[in-house]
């Protein structure tokens, strides 16, 4: 039987926020709200099993994810992992200010851009080749500039978006895995450079 899953963690261990504001390290959790084995994301993740098995590692030793089982793939017999929560929540506790945890967060944001961008640029050249060859590579790109005034507006905007991405996801969430695997990214950015005003036409 496997173990229940919480649907919120509290983070109170500086190494467990080190390890989960990791880029890839988050993104390896995200990918075991069900359990799976280091060669299952690797694939999804478009990864090297072995480097996704060493950050396991690292992430169970923290107590971020853990072992569930295991499962015999032809010779092999794969351990299973499993994320102890399908959210985390950085606590007070830590000790850091808050002007610290805001950069902390911010800088892993744009960590996990960098390594986005490096994901994509790796796949589009994958789906190129596999165009060449007389493929049909269905995609959708969409690129639009908004104009948020503050902190708080770019968070109730990240907000509204991620609720309407779990209803779209859990609408066509594949109910085996036969159906073709969609990778959706979102990046909220400021554009570099001064900072302009905007002041709508009237």
């Amino acid at each position: 039987m496997m173990p229940d899953i919480l649907e919120t963690y509290v983070v109170e261990l500086p190494e467990q926020a080190t390890a989960l504001l990791n880029p890839l390290r988050g993104e390896i959790v995200s990918h075991l709200v069900e359990p799976a084995s280091a060669a299952e994301v690797a694939r999804l993740m478009n990864e090297a099993p072995q480097r996704i098995n060493y950050h396991l590692k690292t992430l169970e030793k923290v107590g971020l994810v853990r072992k569930v089982g295991t499962r015999q793939v032809k010779n092999l017999v794969e351990v299973l992992y499993q994320s102890v929560a399908r959210s985390f929540l950085l606590a007070d506790t830590l000790g850091l200010s808050p002007h610290a945890l805001q950069q902390l967060k911010d800088q892993s944001s744009l960590a996990h851009l960098i390594h986005a961008t490096e994901r994509i640029k790796k796949d589009t050249l994958q789906l190129m080749e596999q165009s060449d060859q007389d493929e049909k590579i269905p995609s959708a790109t969409l690129q639009t500039q908004i104009f948020l005034r503050n902190e708080e507006e770019r968070q109730e905007f990240v907000q509204e978006y991620v609720d309407l991405l779990k209803k779209l996801a859990a609408k066509y969430q594949p109910a085996h895995q036969s159906k073709t695997a969609y990778q959706v990214v979102l990046a909220v950015y400021p554009k570099p450079g001064k900072e302009e005003s905007y002041e709508p036409k009237k």
